[in-house]
């Protein structure tokens, strides 16, 4: 879909008109209790001003899920010969606003407002229901190797290690709370890591190097379980709001700039897709209250908390490895390991995801409902 007049919008649900709710919005929001809606907002500027130029905005999830939903996506550039379109990765698993600019361009700026709902996740890993499985093609497909997530060498190895005390027979929620144990007792979270890491699972483990923040830790979850066959994936995303649980490390709102987190599920037979993110576990070791005891309640109970539950002051982006920018001038060099930041080039080359006073982005939130 090509958008080439200023402010014109793609609908999902409806459009929005801020700042008030449109009456679809509106519906939604008063037949839905349980959720809540957002107005996130990605403002992209570049310099120099003038000449051609391309920006990439992620976007969320292209399908809802019973945890979040997308109502509407609005894009908006000053300048009229700007051309946006929303791009989709081939197996749908990434979405962008993908923003153009000629060589006559005066103006380098777009704004992307995106309207979300969320509900909170809480999975109850008691009674399996025979109907929840994958296909043999889904099984495959969450289960590969990537270029950051190895299965085999040092990476299933010590999978093996993490579940060699479970039966034979172990289920798929036993094999992964076993690794997500292993992740949380082993990784630590670096302060001096930019951005959320790079989530290069191999390399960690060979250096014996655990630390990193989200991208890194939640990364090694994920290629672990993988390697001993439990379906599972990186959800990329950006906090949103002010956590309800008490922690203020694990929230974030007004200005979400640099609020990127990645998180993480696994699929167990029976149940479904279970949400987990031993990452902010060491997240509130290190940060709350200027750092917390491995053993203080405040970590014992996220730590139970964040296997089988989501709070969702967070918005998911996608589930995307190693992405070629649409269009971008760098082609295949030009991959990305997964797409969580604003990403731009102009003639001098690519702009750096990781240093938005530079680069010139904004994002922000604000609850609607």
């Amino acid at each position: 879909m090509t958008i080439t007049r200023r402010s014109a919008i793609k609908t999902i649900a409806g459009a929005f008109a801020l700042p008030t709710l449109n009456p679809i919005t509106a519906a939604f929001a008063q037949s839905a209790p349980n959720w809540t809606t957002y107005e996130i907002t990605t403002e992209v500027t570049l310099e120099p001003p003038n000449g051609a130029a391309e920006a990439w905005i992620p976007l969320p999830l292209v399908m809802d899920t019973d945890y979040f939903r997308t109502i509407a996506i609005k894009t908006d550039s000053p300048d009229p010969k700007a051309v946006s379109k929303i791009y989709e990765t081939p197996d749908k698993q990434a979405r962008m606003m993908w923003t153009q600019w000629d060589k006559s361009a005066t103006s380098h700026t777009v704004q992307v407002s995106m309207l979300v709902s969320t509900r909170n996740r809480h999975l109850e890993l008691a009674t399996p229901s025979p109907a929840l499985k994958l296909s043999i093609e889904e099984q495959k497909f969450w289960t590969r190797g990537t270029k950051y997530l190895p299965t085999d060498g040092i990476v299933k190895t010590t999978a093996q290690q993490c579940i060699a005390n479970l039966p034979a027979n172990a289920t798929d929620v036993e094999k992964a709370k076993a690794i997500y144990n292993w992740v949380v007792d082993n990784t630590h979270r670096n302060p001096k890591t930019r951005g959320c890491g790079q989530g290069d699972v191999k390399l960690m483990l060979e250096t014996n190097n655990l630390g990193g923040k989200c991208a890194d830790i939640n990364a090694v979850f994920v290629a672990l379980a993988r390697s001993v066959g439990v379906a599972s994936r990186d959800v990329y995303g950006i906090r949103i709001a002010d956590s309800a649980r008490g922690y203020k490390s694990l929230g974030k709102a007004g200005d979400i700039t640099k609020a990127q987190h990645c998180r993480a599920e696994f699929y167990a037979t029976g149940f479904g897709w279970v949400p987990v993110d031993p990452a902010d576990v060491r997240k509130v070791i290190l940060e709350e209250t200027g750092g917390l005891a491995v053993n203080d309640p405040k970590v014992l109970a996220i730590r139970e908390y964040l296997f089988g539950n989501w709070e969702m002051n967070w918005m998911a982006y996608n589930y995307e490895h190693d992405i070629t920018l649409p269009g971008s001038k760098l082609g295949k060099n030009g991959e990305i390991p997964f797409l969580m930041y604003p990403q731009a080039e102009n003639k001098e080359g690519r702009f750096d995801s990781l240093d938005p006073d530079n680069f010139k982005y904004k994002i922000t939130s604000r609850r609607i409902s």
